[in-house]
């Protein structure tokens, strides 16, 4: 989950081109150079709120645009263009790899603090923690006896989880996977947790994924955060937009609200919602 996460797969990830993935080639590791060319082009990304339904070609010929604005000549504005391109979204996956298992973390390592309280007196069942990063969350459910599994692309902090777990004495349940590739499944989980990850792209799954009486437990910023700080459009939510997600749903909780934030750690608006599938 996460600012700019994986998950914002429209908004970022989906705008590059996987030129290695495509011809079913292993891509070697990006350079430093490639991967802060990939940096800035995301944090440019970030900030294009027009551009988020946008086509790759408009995508890219607008970042051209705006490197030659800076100062780029057309044909260094191509050549950089042409890396973002190239990079596919290895980058992103290797991005959350150095972020989810950096030696001194700047998210909150802890369970989510609203999942603990939504889950409290839950009879445990099966959950899945949708983009669950190095586990916190994935591995919290397991030691409250929930048959906890969870999935992200970042295989090292995948890794790191299974390597927690086993030191807790846990078993967990990972895939290294995205959100396209996992097999939900129809009706078999009892919890599904979506912090920081995005909700929108994810909400079909989950109704079907869901069996009734099921909850879906999601936590993400307002829109008014990214007045101070570039956050991925996938994990930011306009007001009251989280109620309208999931139709039908009973709403447990809903709220808006002014809070610390776990990918950041800032004092901003964040929205929260758990309901439960009829």
């Amino acid at each position: 989950m996460r600012l700019l996460r994986f998950s914002s797969v429209r908004v970022l990830v989906a705008l590059l081109v996987a030129s290695f993935a495509a011809a079913g080639q292993a891509p070697a590791p990006p350079t430093p150079e490639q991967l802060k060319a990939y940096e800035t082009f995301r944090a440019w990304i970030s900030t294009q709120a027009d551009l988020r339904e946008a086509s790759n070609a408009v995508v890219f010929k607008r970042y051209a645009e705006e490197l030659v604005r800076q100062g780029l000549t057309e044909a260094e504005a191509a050549s950089t263009v042409a890396v973002v391109q190239n990079l596919g979204d290895r980058a992103e996956i290797e991005r959350w790899n150095q972020i989810l298992t950096a030696e001194n973390p700047r998210f909150n390592t802890a369970p989510n603090a609203f999942l603990v309280e939504m889950t409290k007196g839950l009879r445990p069942g099966r959950s899945l923690d949708v983009g669950m990063g190095q586990g916190r969350n994935t591995i919290y459910l397991a030691t409250q006896g929930w048959d906890s599994a969870g999935f992200d692309p970042a295989e090292r902090a995948v890794n790191a989880a299974q390597a927690e777990a086993r030191k807790l004495g846990v078993h967990i349940t990972t895939t290294v996977a995205r959100a396209t590739e996992y097999e939900w499944g129809n009706a078999q989980w009892d919890l599904i947790v979506l912090t920081y990850v995005g909700a929108r792209e994810y909400a079909t799954n989950v109704r079907s994924a869901l069996r009734s009486g099921g909850m879906v437990v999601l936590e993400g910023f307002h829109r008014d955060a990214t007045k101070n700080a570039a956050i991925g459009g996938a994990v930011v939510f306009d007001t009251n937009e989280l109620l309208q997600l999931f139709p039908g749903f009973r709403v447990v909780r809903y709220e808006d609200t002014d809070g610390v934030a776990d990918f950041g750690r800032n004092r901003t608006r964040v929205v929260r919602l758990a309901a439960i599938k009829p």
